[in-house]
C-alpha cells in the first residue's frame, strides 16, 4: 500500500509540473509572438499611412498652382463665366480630382468643373465652409467632409485667386474624391480606420464605421460641427469599443491588437487593427510542443525506472519516435515565426521604398499639372526639364535603395560641394516650402571639391536635409543652415537645424537601419543609415552634435581634393 501511495504521489507530483510548465511557456511564448505582431501591426500602419499622405500630397499643391495661371485669372477678370466652366471641366478630366470650382468673396460659386450636371455647384453659397474662410484670408485650406450639394464627402483644399494687381477675386477650391483608396482598403482584408481631429471616422475599410466616433464630442463643438455642416444630418454615434490594455481594442466580441499613427493633416490619425488569434495560435502550438518534450521526458524516466534492463530497447524506440513529432511540431513552429517576421521585414522595405519615392512622385505630378495649364512654350520647356531630371532623381533612388542591401561600386568623380547643395535644395523646395522652413546656405571663400559621386553626395545630403525638417516640426523657429567649411585635409559639409536635438540616442544608434526617433509612422528610420553607408563608400565619415540652441548639427565629412575660385557670396539665404 506505501508502495502504491508513492506511485500515485509520483505521478500526480509529474502531472503538476508537466501543467505548470505547459501554461509557462504559452504565456513567455505569447508575448515573444504578441510583440512580434505588434511590429508587425506598426509597420502596416506606417505603410497604409503613406499610401493615404501620397493621395493627399499629389493634390495639395494644385490650387495654388491654379491659382497662379494666367489664363484663369484673366477668365475671372473679365467674368467670362462659361469659359471658366468650360476650363475647369477640362482640368478636372484631365486629373484625379473630383471637381474644381471658382467662389467669389461672398462664397457664390460663379463657375464649376460640374457645371452641366445636375448636381453643379454653380449658384451654391459656401460660406459657411471653413476651408472658404481660411482661403480668403490668405491662408491655404484644408477639411474634410459630406458635400453640402452632391451628399458625397471628399477632401477640400482652397487658395485665394487674385487678379494682376494683387486683389482678391474670390477663392479657388478642389474637391478630392476618397473613395477609390477606401475600395483598396477594403480589399486588402485589413481592419484599418482614420479619424478625424474630433474623433469622428472618415475612412474605413468596413463602410459601418463611417461617421460614428471614437469617444462623445462636447455639445459646444458638436455644435461648431452642425453649423459648418461638415457631415450633415449624420447621427455621429459612438463606435462599440473598448480599449482593453495598451495595445489592444475589443470591437464586435473580437481581441485586436492595436497600432496607431499621426497622419500629420488636420489632427487626422490612422488605427490599424490586427486579429489577435493569430498570435495565441502560434504560443498554443509552442506550449503544445513543449508540453510533448516534457511529457516525453517524464515518460522516459517513469519507462527506465519500470522496465529496467528488460525493456530498455523497446522503451528507447517508444522515445525516438516522440521526440521526433516533438521536432517536427518545434520546426512548424519555427516557419510560423520566420514567415511572420519575414511579413514584418516586406512591410518595412514597402513603406521604406513609399518613404524614399513619394516626394519625387508628388513633385512630378506638380509639374506635370503645371505644364497641362500653362500654354507659354518656355514654362512648358522649364516643366519638361524638372520632369526629366526628377524622373532621373527616382531611377537612382531605386538603386541606392539596391545597393543598401548589396552595395555597388560608385562612381568617381571630381564633384563640387555646392553643387551638391543646389541639387538637394532644388529637389527639397516643396518640401522646406511646405514646412515653412528658412534656409540659410554659408559657403567656403573657395569652392570645394571632393572625389566622388555626385549623385550619392546629393542623395545623403537630402537624406539629412529631411531629417531636419521632421525635427523642426513643432518648432516655432524654423532655420536650416547649410555649410561649407574646410578643416586641413577634409571637406566638410553640415546641416545645422533648430529641432530637438539627439536626446539621448547616440549616432550609432539612430544610424541603425529602421531605428527612427520620430514618431511612428512618421519615418522609416533608412535615411541616417544610407548616408552612413554612403560616406563610407567615399572614405569619410558621418559626425554629429547637439548644437547650443538645441537643435542638431550632422556634418559629412570627405577628404578635399582641390579648391578653384573664389564664390560670388560666401553667405547667403533662400527665404521658403
Amino acid at each position: 500500500m506505501a508502495a502504491l501511495r508513492a506511485l500515485r504521489k509520483s505521478w500526480f507530483l509529474w502531472a503538476f509540473a508537466a501543467a505548470a510548465t505547459t501554461v509557462a511557456t504559452f504565456l513567455i511564448s505569447y508575448a515573444s509572438y504578441e510583440a512580434r505582431e505588434l511590429e508587425r501591426a506598426a509597420a502596416r500602419a506606417a505603410l497604409y499611412r503613406s499610401t493615404l499622405v501620397s493621395a493627399l500630397r499629389q493634390v495639395q499643391h494644385l490650387p495654388q498652382i491654379l491659382a497662379s495661371d494666367p489664363t484663369i485669372i484673366g477668365l475671372a477678370e473679365r467674368s467670362d463665366v462659361d469659359a471658366l466652366n468650360r476650363r475647369f471641366a477640362d482640368i478636372v478630366a484631365a486629373s484625379d480630382i473630383d471637381a474644381l470650382y471658382l467662389m467669389d468673396t461672398r462664397g457664390l460659386t460663379l463657375a464649376a468643373s460640374n457645371y452641366a450636371t445636375p448636381q453643379s455647384f454653380v449658384g451654391r453659397n459656401y460660406v459657411f465652409r471653413p476651408y472658404f474662410r481660411t482661403a480668403l484670408a490668405g491662408g491655404r485650406g484644408e477639411y474634410y467632409a459630406v458635400g453640402a450639394t452632391t451628399k458625397r464627402p471628399g477632401y477640400f483644399i482652397a487658395n485665394a485667386l487674385r487678379d494682376r494687381k494683387g486683389v482678391v477675386l474670390g477663392v479657388l477650391a478642389v474637391k478630392v474624391d476618397l473613395h477609390p483608396l477606401q475600395a483598396a482598403w477594403r480589399a486588402g482584408g485589413e481592419s484599418v480606420l482614420v479619424a478625424n481631429g474630433d474623433g469622428v471616422i472618415i475612412l474605413s475599410s468596413d463602410p459601418a464605421q463611417i461617421y460614428r466616433t471614437l469617444e462623445p464630442i462636447a455639445a459646444a463643438r458638436l455644435g461648431v460641427i452642425r453649423a459648418a455642416r461638415q457631415f450633415l444630418d449624420q447621427p455621429l454615434s459612438r463606435l462599440a469599443w473598448r480599449r482593453t490594455g495598451a495595445n489592444r481594442w475589443r470591437m464586435n466580441g473580437l481581441d485586436y491588437l492595436h497600432a496607431q499613427v499621426d497622419i500629420g493633416r488636420l489632427g487626422w490619425r490612422l488605427h490599424y487593427l490586427l486579429d489577435d488569434s493569430r498570435a495565441a495560435q502560434s504560443a498554443a502550438l509552442t506550449a503544445i510542443a513543449g508540453a510533448i518534450v516534457f511529457t516525453a521526458l517524464l515518460l522516459i524516466a517513469a519507462l527506465w525506472r519500470s522496465a529496467r534492463l528488460k525493456r530498455a530497447l523497446s522503451s528507447s524506440q517508444q522515445h525516438r519516435r516522440a521526440l521526433r513529432r516533438t521536432n517536427l511540431a518545434l520546426e512548424q513552429a519555427q516557419k510560423e515565426l520566420a514567415r511572420a517576421t519575414k511579413m514584418a521585414a516586406l512591410g518595412q522595405l514597402a513603406a521604406a521604398v513609399t518613404h524614399e519615392l513619394g516626394q519625387p512622385i508628388s513633385a512630378m505630378r506638380n509639374y506635370l499639372a503645371a505644364a497641362e495649364m500653362t500654354r507659354d512654350p518656355g514654362a512648358q520647356q522649364a516643366a519638361i526639364a524638372h520632369l526629366t531630371s526628377i524622373a532621373q532623381r527616382m531611377e537612382r533612388i531605386t538603386r541606392q535603395l539596391k545597393q543598401f542591401a548589396d552595395p555597388a561600386p560608385s562612381r568617381s568623380d571630381l564633384v563640387g560641394l555646392d553643387e551638391v547643395v543646389e541639387g538637394a535644395k532644388l529637389l527639397l523646395a516643396h518640401d522646406l516650402a511646405a514646412g515653412g522652413v528658412a534656409l540659410r546656405i554659408e559657403s567656403a571663400p573657395q569652392r570645394v571639391h571632393v572625389q566622388g559621386d555626385r549623385t550619392r553626395l546629393e542623395q545623403a545630403l537630402v537624406n539629412l536635409m529631411r531629417n531636419a525638417i521632421a525635427a523642426m516640426e513643432e518648432s516655432e523657429d524654423k532655420h536650416i543652415t547649410l555649410s561649407i567649411g574646410v578643416e586641413g585635409e577634409w571637406a566638410i559639409l553640415s546641416v545645422t537645424d533648430t529641432g530637438l536635438g539627439l536626446g539621448e540616442k547616440s549616432l550609432e544608434e539612430l544610424q541603425e537601419p529602421f531605428h527612427t526617433t520620430q514618431p511612428s509612422g512618421k519615418g522609416m528610420g533608412l535615411g541616417l543609415a544610407i548616408t552612413a553607408a554612403i560616406m563610407r563608400e567615399h572614405g569619410g565619415e558621418l559626425s554629429a552634435y547637439t548644437t547650443r540652441g538645441g537643435g542638431a548639427c550632422f556634418s559629412l565629412r570627405i577628404k578635399q581634393m582641390c579648391a578653384s575660385t573664389p564664390g560670388d557670396a560666401p553667405i547667403h539665404e533662400a527665404a521658403q
